[in-house]
């Protein structure tokens, strides 16, 4: 009984394994093709605003994502906090020049926390595979 379950658990395993390479794939390829949408947008304008490679640089940082999870098998946190703060970088640039100072500051401290995130996620990291 207990080799049955175990190969239970085994097949199951497999078809989550494959469901996220699956899923994984889909990003990789939407993300690519979002890009080439991106890329299509700025030459039909005639025009790179900071806003465009703000944008491309999110795909790029995706697709580094999709490379190292598909290779890892694990989603790197840091990563997707990268993203997140070129996100709100981006939503800072395309916001109106009359926002308001406190939305502004509000999503500057987001970046900043994220940020420290990154390094404690980092030093934790560091510290835990010296001590390992």
């Amino acid at each position: 009984m207990n080799d049955q379950k175990s190969s239970g658990i085994n097949t199951l395993a497999g078809i989550v394994k494959f469901a996220d390479i699956v899923l994984l794939c889909i990003v990789g390829i939407a993300t690519l093709i979002a890009t080439g949408q991106e890329l299509w947008s700025i030459t039909q304008s005639g025009t790179v605003k900071l806003a465009d490679l703000m944008l491309l640089f999110i795909f790029a940082e995706i697709l580094g994502m999709v490379g190292v999870s598909i290779k890892s098998s694990r989603i790197p946190i840091t990563l997707t906090l990268f993203i997140a703060m070129t996100a709100l970088a981006r939503f800072i640039i395309l916001q109106d020049k009359e926002m308001e100072t406190v939305a502004l500051l509000y999503e500057s401290i987001s970046i900043l926390l994220i940020a420290g995130a990154v390094l404690v996620i980092r030093f934790a990291d560091k510290k835990y595979s010296d001590h390992h």
